[in-house]
């Protein structure tokens, strides 16, 4: 029994805008495109999609989880980022050291995001999308490696990383305590389904057994709202 990740979700103002620079970023395609939800979907074997989808509410504080995009060379690093910033990125300053190989830039609603050096050896051998890079505890990584029955690839000083299967070889990485403050509504947050042979309500107790648990209000999202061990909604659908 397991769950398997089938969408990251992105809060957004304006979901095909969003979705059209995500798209280009990633170099996937935007295979849905609505007023209150657009889809960019995966064409180098990644096995979960983006989702964006509408809210009313802009972006508060730092988002607890970004991405990490990879890049092939020097040159492939410094046309990503020229490309981007002429879609409406910016670079911003998170304390990043200045002799880091990766740029930290935001997308055009101020979600931030790394272009990875091609130099950066924990990311060799991954897709375009590197990693889902999620501020957490080791207690979060660990409840995610059992929820998808992944091991975990990386355990270190309270660091922890899962792989994704799929041939894009992207990673989920936690990058341990201390955890920002939470500002606002999580801006990101992962929608699981079921893996082949188990059923939404099985997946719920036993996530509900791992350490997930349930809200205190109804979320108004679709699917089953759940929160996971460091406090992050999630949702399951059937």
């Amino acid at each position: 029994m397991s769950v398997h990740l089938d969408a990251l979700v992105l809060d957004a103002l304006d979901p095909v805008a969003l979705a059209s620079f995500w798209a280009t970023a990633l170099r996937w395609e935007v295979s849905e495109a609505g007023p209150d939800r657009a889809v960019v979907s995966p064409t180098d074997g990644t096995t979960f999609h983006l989702s964006i989808e509408r809210v009313a509410h802009p972006k508060l504080g730092q988002n607890r989880i970004h991405l990490d995009l990879t890049t092939s060379s020097l040159a492939d690093q410094v046309d990503s980022v020229a490309t981007l910033l002429a879609l409406g990125a910016r670079r911003i300053d998170i304390g990043q050291d200045p002799d880091d190989d990766h740029e930290v830039l935001a997308d055009p609603e101020g979600n931030e995001f790394c272009i990875i050096g091609p130099t950066n050896r924990f990311l060799a051998g991954c897709g375009r999308l590197g990693a889902v890079n999620c501020d957490g505890t080791r207690e979060l990584g660990v409840f995610w490696s059992e929820a998808f029955g992944l091991p975990l690839v990386w355990d270190q000083d309270e660091e922890t990383a899962i792989r994704v299967p799929g041939t894009s070889e992207s990673m989920i990485t936690w990058s341990g305590p201390p955890l920002m403050p939470r500002q606002g509504p999580d801006r990101h947050r992962f929608r699981v389904r079921p893996a082949a042979g188990s059923s939404a309500e099985a997946e719920m107790e036993r996530l509900l057994a791992l350490g997930a648990s349930r809200p205190s209000a109804d979320q108004g999202r679709p699917g089953a709202v759940l929160i996971d061990p460091d406090g992050n909604e999630f949702t399951l659908v059937g």
